[in-house]
Formats: structure tokens, sequence, C-alpha cells
């Protein structure tokens, strides 16, 4: 039987866009495909989830490869990408009613250090029961240690809880280590019907 409801968070509980990012930084053209390579799909972004580099560390990196009238433009699409957080629709309302059907609910995230600073300022955030952050561990999803520690931090069976994410690899390595769960294809709706399927009975509206 479930008892917990484990989220991911980017793309789940919050917007994580990378083109709405450059979008408000104004940048195009050759500078806009220049910086999300060398943010968004670098080596650094990665360690950085990992907790092998700050953000800080990781931006000085980044702009090494980057001209100097980028610099400051880098700083904001790495520290400040969260202001404003944009809630995926339906989502605050799903895990309201969760929390008011007595569930554990749980984050379980690929991100950084600076997760802390703006986690808090996420709506869903004070219905939590524990959150574990990739950078804090020196692991990340889809890594079966990842799991295993999750378990263990919050005296958690795996049968007995449920994840979403919206990355396929992330939930089949769930699966892998005994727990259910599916993607979120960022419809609230269809995640309703799919804990539905799983045995948790949320409304469906």
């Amino acid at each position: 039987m479930i008892k917990n409801i484990v989220f991911d968070m980017g793309n789940v509980l919050l917007r994580f866009d990378t083109d709405l990012f450059l979008d408000r930084v104004g940048v195009s053209g050759e500078d806009r495909a220049l910086l999300k390579r060398e943010i968004y799909q670098s080596l650094e972004w990665a360690r950085m989830d990992r907790g092998s580099l700050t953000d800080e560390e990781a931006t000085k990196l980044m702009c090494r490869r980057l001209p100097q009238r980028l610099h400051e433009t880098a700083d904001l699409l790495v520290a400040h990408w969260d202001r404003p957080i944009i809630e995926i629709p339906g989502m605050y309302e799903l895990v309201e009613e969760l929390k008011s059907m007595g569930y554990g609910l749980f984050l379980l995230s690929n991100a950084s250090y600076r997760q802390h600073e703006y986690w808090p300022r996420v709506p869903v955030s004070r219905f939590f029961d524990g959150t574990l952050i990739s950078a804090d561990v020196k692991l990340v999803k889809p890594q079966p240690e990842i799991y295993h520690l999750f378990f263990r931090t919050y005296g958690l069976k795996a049968e007995e809880c449920f994840f979403i994410d919206d990355a396929t690899n992330n939930i089949e390595g769930a699966f892998y280590v005994g727990m259910p769960g599916a993607v979120f294809h960022g419809d609230a709706l269809e995640m309703r019907y799919k804990l539905n399927e799983a045995g948790v009975p949320v409304s469906v509206k």
C-alpha cells in the first residue's frame, strides 16, 4: 500500500525552462546559443547537481569560456533563474490534497546547494515532510545509491512510496530499487489518474 508520495522538483513542482530564463535576460542569436551551451548544457551544471562545485565555483569556470560582456548575464542565469518561481499548474492543489489525506510527502531532487535558498519560496514546500538534495549527498538520480539513502534517511520502504519525476530514467531507476512511480508530462490531471491507478484515491477533477 502506498503511504508516501515522493516528488522531483524541476518541471514537476516548479518550472525549469532554460529558454524562459534566456528570454528573461534578453539574449538572442549567437549569444543565446552560446549561453545555453556553456551554462545549462555544461559539465559544470552537472557537477553543481552532484555537489562537486558550488554555484559560484561553477559560474567562474563557465565564464572562462564566455566573453567578458556576458559574465553578468551568466551569473543571472545561474544564481537567479528562480526569480520569480513559476509553479506547475495544478500541482499545488494535488500536493495539498495528498497532505490532507495523510500521505507522507517528500522531495528527491537533483539540484545544487543553492536549492536550500529558494525551496522555502516554492509555495508547496510548506506541505513537505522531508527533502533529499543530490548536492548534499554527492549522489544523483538515477544512481541506485541515492534512492537507498533516501529510504534510510526517512525510514521508508520502497514499495510504500510512489515517485513522480519528469525524467524517464529517474523513474526507471526508482523501479530498479523497488519504488513504483510515474513519469510526469506536465499535466496534473493525468498524474491524478496515474495515482488512482496506483491505489492513491485523489480526486479526478
